[in-house]
């Protein structure tokens, strides 16, 4: 892993195919969701009018972790 990769990594989640294509943020768990068994609605979220609002959430949530880790990742 480069050194700009993992800055890169930091600031937003990526993914790397086999073929060596990066894609990163919203569209990295898009690509997730996709070969995971959500496959539909992954292509469905991918049309230009969804995808614009997944990469608004998206931007949300990573620019308020700290808020949204209080209600998702705690102990029990």
């Amino acid at each position: 892993m480069t050194t700009e990769l993992r800055d890169a990594c930091a600031r937003a989640m990526h993914v790397v195919t086999t073929s060596g294509k990066v894609h990163r943020g919203s569209r990295a768990g898009l690509f997730i969701l996709q070969h995971t068994g959500w496959g539909i609605a992954a292509r469905l979220l991918m049309l230009p009018p969804l995808v614009w609002g997944v990469d608004l959430a998206y931007w949300i949530v990573s620019h308020n972790r700290s808020f949204f880790a209080r209600f998702m990742f705690r102990r029990e």
